[in-house]
């Protein structure tokens, strides 16, 4: 893969770059609409993938927060047409690296000493490169080490990068009035957080070490003493990407020791930890060639607060739901229905989320759950479809929900994502005996 010998770092250089592929899109509507005229049953396809293509194409050379955001797009299969799925996906773990000479620069800037003054040997040439950072196999007496290096100007360009993709973000999600800024500050947030690479050290030894006890997982060990604000240093871990694992042809037994795991993982963070690990995309798993699951990156972990939590789960529960005054009276606590709605909003956002919550709180209401049924996923975009089309929704203010849902929503169906890749079939209810071995009691009213 072609490596990048420079990134632009200044909102100049950045707002440069999406200029051209602004450029680049209105030729590709150009061109589909000529072809169009021609032959009128012509279909969006052709349109959806140039774009595609030409977005995914600008934000790999900026890398940095909007790369990030497509990332995160990219893991709602519903939202977006499939040929910006596939490629946002790209953004998970395999966008240009740096070269070996910037590499070297960007180092000795954060850390103070060269690669080599620090580790007995580093690998010139990343072995991983994703949004916000990229990784280096290194050695250092007698460990193997993985040694992720931030991007440079990574940090200082998230508000302006988000600035640039507000735009497409509120058209996207209907997003109206002042209002909208607090989604934007809650990513805006969780971004900073995952370019201090001191506190994902932290994070990620607070989490390993409360859910080391949960069976077929393992975590690296982290090094503080070679790690900065930008650098993180942590054992080489030896395994295949959970996407590349599913595309093998594993047995099933396999898929569901190992969703299962992935499962009691994301609920005891949930209902014991009160603080989750929100980023489940497959370049944050390894499977190892013993069949454990291996979790490598903690950068962005969201705290569930008590006034989300408790209403958010009392909604998984279906005396909640199917009773219509605890079910508004949740909605209202949860920011879904809001003071200043019209009667006919307060009706239509009732029914909506009714349906939404009903069938995405449905592995909470069995005992064991199939991931793999196909009638679930095609219930899921069925909705999708729905929704998306319906013009009335259009209308209305799409500002609805506390900002926790961004990253909570987010996490849920990323976890869904990936239980669907495994083919796995869950107890749903296992996880409960960890949080017990741990004194977890009241853990949720699931």
């Amino acid at each position: 893969m072609k490596t990048l010998d420079k990134i632009p770092t200044s909102k100049i250089g950045r707002t440069t770059e999406l200029v051209k592929t602004g450029a680049k899109i209105g030729a590709n509507y150009i061109k589909y609409y000529s072809k169009k005229a021609v032959n009128p049953s012509m279909d969006r396809s052709s349109l959806d993938e140039d774009n595609a293509t030409d977005i995914y194409d600008g934000l790999k050379s900026l890398k940095g927060s909007a790369l990030k955001v497509a990332q995160m797009l990219s893991m709602d299969k519903s939202l977006l047409p499939g040929a910006y799925v596939e490629k946002f996906s790209l953004a998970q773990f395999s966008v240009p690296p740096l070269s070996a000479p910037l590499v070297r620069k960007t180092f000795k800037k954060y850390q103070g000493a060269f690669p080599e003054e620090i580790y007995d040997t580093f690998s010139k040439d990343s072995v991983n490169a994703a949004s916000i950072g990229q990784v280096h196999k290194a050695t250092k007496d007698g460990k193997e080490l993985a040694v992720k290096i931030q991007y440079p100007g990574v940090a200082e360009s998230i508000g302006s990068d988000l600035a640039m993709v507000k735009p497409i973000a509120i058209k996207m999600f209907n997003l109206k009035g002042e209002d909208s800024k607090r989604y934007f500050a809650e990513v805006e947030d969780k971004l900073t957080e995952e370019t201090d690479y001191t506190l994902e050290v932290k994070q990620s030894i607070e989490i390993t070490e409360a859910c080391s006890h949960i069976p077929n997982l393992k975590f690296p060990t982290y090094y503080p003493e070679l790690s900065s604000k930008r650098i993180i240093t942590m054992d080489w871990m030896t395994g295949q990407h959970l996407s590349e694992f599913a595309a093998t042809d594993f047995s099933q037994e396999t898929g569901n020791k190992l969703g299962q795991t992935l499962w009691d993982f994301y609920m005891f963070q949930m209902h014991g930890l009160k603080a989750v690990h929100a980023d489940p995309h497959p370049g944050n798993f390894l499977i190892s060639k013993d069949e454990e699951l291996i979790a490598i990156d903690f950068g962005c972990i969201k705290e569930i607060v008590d006034e989300f939590y408790q209403p958010y789960f009392e909604l998984a529960v279906p005396a909640s739901i199917n009773n219509p005054e605890i079910f508004r009276e949740k909605l209202f606590e949860l920011e879904i229905l809001r003071k200043d709605d019209s009667e006919k909003e307060i009706v239509y956002f009732s029914a909506l989320f009714h349906e939404m919550l009903s069938l995405f709180t449905k592995p909470f209401q069995e005992k064991t759950f199939n991931f793999a049924d196909s009638g679930f996923w095609d219930e899921i975009s069925s909705l999708s479809e729905k929704y998306s089309n319906d013009k009335e929704l259009r209308k209305m203010n799409g500002n609805r929900g506390s900002k926790h849902f961004l990253y909570i929503n987010r996490t849920f169906f990323g976890l869904y994502n990936l239980l669907h890749d495994l083919k796995a079939t869950v107890n749903t209810h296992e996880y409960v005996k960890y949080l017990e071995e741990k004194g977890f009691k009241n853990h949720s009213a699931l």
